[in-house]
């Protein structure tokens, strides 16, 4: 019997087919002339994204500041889970039904970019400053020379700790930068420690960001310039196998993540640490509920590597297909750039990546935390990956759903890694 997430990554798999096969029948037709904007007309936005309720009440605050300036604009959001999110917009794609404004990421920009399911912001230059944004940030979003999408902000890859529960337990806090081998012993100190109530961690291995992260140790990245994978079968099978150590008792069994989904493990308490991007912090602390949570680095496959890097992922898009381009740009102008932005936000959409943005951040706090983390790191940050090539969101999932099946025991590694070899093979191709 195929298993839940089996089905979700066929699902899935099909979903982006779809965006990539049919979606650039979109359009073919003559567009009809548009008519001349005018600001103080009464237009309804509809807005998606994805996080949790954190981030949506946040956002319900922005929305309120915007009207202010903007009574005109209504605002509709809807938001979901990260998995849930992009099958949805595979399929608005498709049908070209897509959000007036949406929550993007760097991962499926060629993906849509090049099937024309975002739009070329120069076209709303007007009601956008794209000033406030230093050069490299500015190229996350874009590609081709077009600009097709803003940072929110960027982060870095970290280790998230539940201070409160290390406590409880008696064990310190892991060394940042440790090796992976000592990482792991670590967890299985706490896991030991408090006997079983709370696990020291998640399987990180099921993450493609830990694969990345040790790749580019090695001066190596997940991808190449020309859009191929940049790692080889028996590369994924040794990183995954590295992970039976964690599966065997230290990590918290997958079946648990499943029960509390879709929260995660740290967020109910469930494991005393997790890896995930610097912004999470707020949305750790208001899931968790803890008084403390620190930021580490995480494990370093090599001493003195230039693992890290800033990732501008979380991105703010307009579709094509809006029928009011230029309020939509408004809104996404007061998202990535407003001060009101900085001030609601914090850092939980990742480091203000605007100069505008960033003067409306108090860094006290949460936000002056991940803002210490992230100068923490510094030297350990090196240039960014290329471009993400077509796909690779989709792989990106592929790769977290077979980590999934692996602590689930309904898929062995070698299984794993050459279904996500034959993946690939269709993605990429």
């Amino acid at each position: 019997m195929m298993s839940s997430l089996a089905r979700r990554g066929r699902a899935l798999g099909a979903a982006v087919a779809l965006v990539v096969g049919g979606l650039a029948l979109a359009g073919c037709g003559a567009a009809a002339p548009e008519a001349k904007f005018d600001p103080d007309a009464k237009v309804s936005l509809d807005f998606a994204f994805w996080g949790n309720d954190d981030r949506a009440d946040r956002y319900n605050q922005l929305i309120e500041a915007f009207n202010e300036e903007h009574p005109n604009i209504q605002v509709k959001t809807t938001f979901s889970d990260y998995p849930s999110y992009w099958e949805k917009r595979a399929t608005e794609a498709a049908s070209g039904s897509l959000p007036d404004v949406f929550q993007f990421s760097d991962s499926y920009l060629r993906q849509y970019a090049e099937s024309g399911h975002v739009l070329d912001l120069s076209t709303v230059k007007k009601y956008i400053d794209f000033s406030a944004f230093d050069g490299s940030l500015l190229g996350t979003g874009r590609l081709d020379g077009t600009q097709y999408s803003l940072p929110t902000g960027y982060s870095v890859w970290a280790n998230f700790v539940n201070d409160d529960l290390l406590a409880q337990y008696g064990v310190a806090s892991p060394e940042g930068g440790s090796s992976p081998a000592e990482l792991d012993d670590w967890m299985a100190a706490v896991t030991k420690a408090s006997g079983g109530k709370v696990y020291g961690g998640t399987d990180y291995t099921q993450r493609i960001q830990g694969f990345e992260l040790e790749l580019r140790a090695h001066g190596e990245n997940l991808y190449t310039q020309d859009g191929k994978l940049g790692f080889t079968k028996k590369q994924l099978k040794e990183y995954w196998a590295g992970g039976a150590k964690l599966r065997d008792g230290v990590a918290v069994p997958q079946q648990r993540l499943e029960e509390v989904s879709p929260k995660s493990g740290l967020g109910v308490q469930l494991t005393a640490s997790e890896m995930s991007w610097s912004n999470f912090l707020g949305g750790y602390l208001a899931d968790s509920g803890a008084k403390s949570i620190s930021i580490v680095a995480p494990p370093a496959a090599v001493e003195g590597a230039k693992d890290l890097y800033q990732q501008g992922g979380l991105q703010i898009a307009i579709a094509p297909n809006s029928k009011h381009k230029e309020a939509a740009a408004m809104f996404l102008d007061f998202i990535v750039n407003s001060e009101q932005a900085g001030r609601i936000f914090g850092t939980t959409l990742g480091f203000p990546a605007s100069s505008s943005k960033l003067a409306g951040t108090k860094l006290e706090g949460v936000d002056k935390q991940v803002a210490d983390y992230i100068e923490s790191v510094s030297d350990r940050i090196g240039e960014a990956p290329p471009v993400p090539v077509v796909g690779y969101g989709s792989l990106e999932q592929k790769f977290w759903d077979l980590g999934k099946e692996i602590g689930l025991g309904t898929v062995t590694v070698d299984d794993a890694v050459d279904q996500f070899f034959a993946e690939a093979d269709v993605v990429l191709q």
